[in-house]
């Protein structure tokens, strides 16, 4: 009788220990799960690097992280060569580029944002598609949507274009030494009015 009830005070076995912590960690994962299922990773490079120019618009993003994609530069150009009524120069997009990298700022957004941040990008146009690139941050990869033009024939950007991207830059605390290049980029050196910012 002393023996049975000793095993009922008896501390639980590891092995039952173990499933429970397996339990609280896949009911973790769930939740995690559906945060992931309502909410998408965008990597902003150009002017959406700036967190009023983004949220304009897409009201549900958040800053996740300052990510590097490796193997691609940033360039300025329009899509068809047609110049951009709203920026009057050439806007940003990514190439491939063996050995060169492109920082950027990680959103995570609503997927309710995602017609709105399509939209912005003139996806319906053509002008951009967006992909699915891998970018690297603190020793992790994420997986994100960012966005290239088709067609794209360079052109230099106007000065207020290269300023939101510096701006957003700074805002985010880029690399030093990547928001100088972002400073010595040749503008178009456009001085009239913008149609919208």
């Amino acid at each position: 009788m002393i023996s049975h009830l000793q095993t009922l005070h008896s501390p639980p076995p590891v092995a039952f220990l173990s499933a429970l912590l397996v339990l609280v960690f896949l009911l973790a994962e769930a939740g995690n799960g559906m945060e992931n299922r309502h909410t998408f990773l965008y990597f902003a490079y150009g002017s959406n690097l700036l967190k009023e120019r983004l949220q304009l618009k897409n009201p549900s993003a958040t800053v996740h992280c300052v990510a590097r994609l490796k193997d691609y530069r940033l360039v300025f150009g329009n899509y068809k060569g047609l110049a951009s009524d709203r920026w009057h120069g050439g806007v940003a997009t990514i190439e491939h580029s063996p050995g060169d990298e492109v920082w950027g700022v990680v959103w995570r957004m609503s997927m309710s944002d995602l017609e709105s941040l399509d939209s912005q990008e003139n996806v319906t146009l053509g002008a951009y598609s967006p992909v699915e690139l891998s970018v690297k941050t603190k020793g992790h990869e994420l997986n994100c949507r960012t966005y290239i033009m088709n067609s794209c024939v360079y052109a230099p950007p106007s000065p207020q274009y290269l300023q939101v991207i510096v701006m957003g830059a700074e805002q985010n605390g880029l690399p030093k030494d990547y928001q100088e290049r972002l400073r010595t980029i040749k503008t178009n050196m456009y001085e009239g009015p913008l149609i919208e910012v």
